[in-house]
């Protein structure tokens, strides 16, 4: 499954090479609260088809209304230099675009953009690059330049530059029943994923379309997968064999995300090895999860994956979590419960008066 970014712009070169009419919306500014965030995009051919998204969706209608209307008019105003559209400034407008209390949000569209510079675009995107796109808000002249570093979208009123790509990506190390529900949440949020098994009784029976497979021993996978910023590798085997390795190549990465499943007992039995062993310290160790996931009482393999996509995407979009909503300080938590339960309800001994009144 394609970044949902990707996935509008190639839906914009397929409709633009074969010279169908089509804009591009993106969100430039937002002002209070907004349903989607800036640089969210939309596409939107000329009977009305869309892709992607800039609002919980009226803002949408509002805009297919627009643009087939100007077409079926031929009011001249969809094609030329790129246009400005506010929605929400107003209590009763924010109520009809379904924007929260409060909310305003510009549009910047693009009119039939060219089609050869959206197939550098998406060439680009496909091969893991990062570009900044450029657009002259006046003219509409657009240009694109591989960048270095991800940034914040930028826009002054005169010219908008937006950084895209590379997507996210996610490496699996083990291919049980729990890597086939995580690898299938991820697709579905827009990472790439690929799952890494040398094992061939595990790997024989994957079933999960659109995910690259590798059988190479899983520090070697972790190598030539070459985790980048916008990368998570995540062991799930319990072998140490297995995960201890791949976990030490990952966390000398950029990777956002590192972390492996197992009980409270063999995480910190994994990170002493990692210290007596491999000279790694409690610092080096700070970026490694474990147990990894949010608590929310799962046992099945699909709500453990629930549970983990969940802190991924957490640490993924910079959300600040609390302690008590890790597996280890949760269950530590419950083992005080439950200890204190128990001691409450221990049956007291029973003591007749007299040996109560004989001396200790």
């Amino acid at each position: 499954m394609d970044n949902i970014d990707v996935m509008v712009l190639k839906a914009l070169l397929d409709w633009r090479s074969n010279g169908q009419h089509a804009l591009l919306a993106t969100v430039v500014r937002t002002w209070g609260s907004s349903p989607r965030p800036v640089g969210s995009m939309m596409v939107l051919r000329e009977d009305g088809r869309a892709i992607g998204s800039v609002s919980g969706g009226c803002i949408e209608d509002d805009l297919i209304a627009r643009h087939t209307r100007s077409l079926n008019q031929n009011l001249g105003i969809a094609d030329g230099a790129p246009q400005f559209v506010r929605y929400g400034v107003s209590a009763d407008e924010a109520h009809r675009f379904g924007l929260p209390c409060g909310g305003t949000l510009e549009l910047l569209l693009e009119f039939n953009p060219d089609a050869t510079q959206l197939q550098q675009l998406v060439q680009l995107l496909e091969g893991g690059a990062l570009v900044q796109r450029s657009v002259n808000c006046e003219s509409g002249a657009v240009s694109l330049v591989v960048a270095n570093e991800p940034d914040t979208l930028e826009f002054d009123g005169h010219t908008l530059v937006n950084h895209l790509g590379p997507g996210y990506r996610m490496l699996l190390i083990g291919a049980g029943a729990l890597a086939e529900y995580l690898a299938t949440m991820a697709l579905f949020n827009g990472f790439t994923v690929t799952v890494c098994d040398p094992r061939e009784e595990y790997m024989g029976s994957w079933s999960v379309a659109q995910v690259n497979k590798v059988t190479d021993m899983p520090d070697d996978a972790v190598t030539a997968f070459k985790p980048d910023a916008r990368s998570c590798v995540v062991a799930l085997t319990h072998d140490p064999k297995l995960d201890d390795l791949a976990l030490l190549e990952a966390l000398h990465s950029p990777a956002f995300y590192v972390g492996a499943i197992g009980s409270r007992r063999n995480n910190h039995a994994r990170r002493d090895r990692m210290m007596e062993h491999f000279d790694e310290t409690e610092e080096s160790l700070a970026k490694l999860r474990g147990p990894i996931g949010l608590y929310i009482g799962s046992k099945t393999p699909a709500e453990i994956a629930v549970s983990v996509m969940a802190e991924i995407l957490a640490v993924k979009n910079g959300v600040p979590l609390p302690q008590a909503m890790s597996v280890e300080a949760a269950k530590q938590e419950h083992d005080i419960a439950m200890n204190e339960a128990s001691t409450a309800c221990a049956i007291p001994e029973i003591v007749s008066p007299a040996s109560a009144a004989r001396p200790q």
